[in-house]
């Protein structure tokens, strides 16, 4: 059952707060800034007003879950903390006394409370609008890009995920009281899973009766992440696989396990947009509906700025009928081919024909590909198969055997003509400067709210947990520039 209103919290101790905690404190402002009660408006329906006892304010449980996010803590660490931090206790709306939940009510929030719920949009809009209202979005220019995250399903081997933690505990016990490396069992130095599950529970043992060490919050933080791997290790013996997760690749050479977040961003590093896909998922597909929703949170979008992947010919085309400038550089591919200087074929415009750098021209053209079609139409021009053969430049150009030897040039499109030439202007250059920040802004969300690997499993789940890291990330750029 739902209370249909927060109660009122009365103490004694109530001045305590403006004691200790200082006008300028990250969680005062917050606090301040913006009216949860909007959390309430939209759970309030998941709940029953009348049946069950009562249940924990709504927004209590969501500004834990923010806490969480902030402070990158794990369910049991932020609540353990919220008891003894007063601006934690502050932020939550508790007085100095009250009791905190069960980490377990968590969870249950998560996946019964927040089920089902677009909360990735529903945040963004209200911290884009916040923004704007706040007079600090004054751009009408988006940039765009995608962050990846690996999957909670490690893709390391599980006695390489237990040294990590195993060596993360270690350096804290290390850095609080160096005399404790004595009473430590000594490190298993094979490869050997059985040994290293053994070391790792000696080494669990052995703090047992270290009462006063391991209450320390970094201590504690790390022995509870240790406790956790060894557990799902020694359950499993393998690492659950994540069924939403897809392989997707950072570079030719450089893949990942997880999951691809797509941001759009005002030039103030407000983030005004965001889709949540598994790896696999290319970015310039995501564009229109990064726009779509970013113009729907409240933005007026007159540039898109972005790198190459967003240069699409569907893409193109959106931003000419629906009046945008894209500062985005066409594939090298399409606007000057893939040859290496010294292999590029020379046109003759008298001709009509390509000569190749051994110097012989082409004998004839025809046009391939359907028009209209996925992929540019493109001019093949074919050359003499008997000069080719006995070419002297023949290495590398002619392969032996081949019954033809042509030479192929995509067709642009009006949309890909005019892009080129608007690549050349100081408008584009000056534009192009701007989309370091998105760069800057992935590196945040991964480096300061623990977005470079899943908190769960699953694409709802890592929504779930974009919606959160970029809510935070939002509402503290937004105090900056306050």
């Amino acid at each position: 059952m739902l209370a249909q209103q927060d109660r009122l919290a009365f103490s004694n101790h109530l001045d305590l707060y403006d004691l200790i905690i200082p006008q300028d404190n990250l969680l005062r402002r917050i606090n301040m800034l913006i009216d949860f009660t909007f959390v309430y408006k939209e759970l309030v329906s998941k709940y029953s007003l009348e049946n069950g006892r009562t249940a924990e304010s709504p927004v209590r449980m969501f500004k834990y879950l923010l806490l969480k996010t902030v402070y990158d803590l794990s369910d049991v660490d932020v609540v353990e903390r919220s008891r003894y931090d007063m601006s934690f206790k502050y932020f939550l709306g508790m007085v100095p006394e009250d009791d905190v939940i069960d980490p377990s009510s968590l969870c249950k929030f998560r996946k019964l409370r927040l089920k089902d719920m677009d909360l990735l949009n529903l945040l963004i809009e209200k911290t884009v609008i916040l923004a704007i209202e706040k007079g600090i979005i004054k751009s009408a220019s988006i940039i765009v890009d995608a962050t990846h995250t690996g999957s909670r399903s490690n893709p390391h081997s599980p006695i390489e995920v237990l040294k990590l933690r195993s060596k993360q505990l270690r350096k804290s016990l290390y850095e609080t009281d160096e005399t404790i490396k004595n009473s430590l069992p000594a490190k298993n130095e094979d490869d050997m899973l059985e040994h290293e599950l053994t070391y790792t529970q000696s080494l669990i043992d052995s703090l047992k009766d270290k009462v006063t060490l391991v209450c320390l919050p970094k201590v504690k933080e790390k022995l509870n992440l240790l406790k956790e791997t060894l557990e799902d290790i020694a359950d499993h013996y393998t690492v659950s696989q994540d069924q939403d997760a897809r392989i997707g690749h950072k570079s030719e050479d450089s893949s990942f396990f997880g999951y691809k977040t797509h941001i759009a961003m005002s030039e103030e590093r407000i983030i005004t947009a965001a889709v949540i896909t598994s790896g696999e998922k290319g970015d310039g597909l995501q564009l229109p509906a990064l726009v779509e929703q970013s113009r729907a949170n409240g933005m007026n979008i007159e540039t898109v700025i972005g790198d190459a992947a967003y240069s699409g010919k569907d893409n193109l085309e959106k931003a000419k009928d629906e009046h945008f400038e894209l500062v985005s550089k066409l594939n090298p591919s399409i606007s000057q081919g893939c040859r290496r200087e010294e292999d590029k074929f020379d046109y003759n415009k008298d001709a009509g024909m390509f000569v190749c750098p051994a110097g012989h021209m082409a004998i004839r053209r025809a046009k391939h590909g359907k028009k209209n079609g996925a992929w540019n139409q493109a001019y093949a021009y074919y050359f003499d198969i008997e000069k080719c053969k006995v070419c002297a430049r023949r290495e590398g150009c002619y392969k032996p055997g081949a019954k033809s030897k042509t030479y192929s040039v995509p067709i642009k499109t009006d949309e890909q003509k005019a892009q080129i030439d608007f690549q050349q202007t100081e408008r584009f250059k000056e534009k192009a400067k701007e989309r370091y920040k998105i760069e800057a802004k992935n590196a945040e969300l991964k480096q300061v709210y623990g977005y470079d690997r899943a908190q769960s499993y699953g694409l709802s789940c890592m929504q779930m947990q974009g919606a959160m890291a970029i809510f935070a990330a939002n509402l503290k750029r937004i105090l900056k520039l306050l």
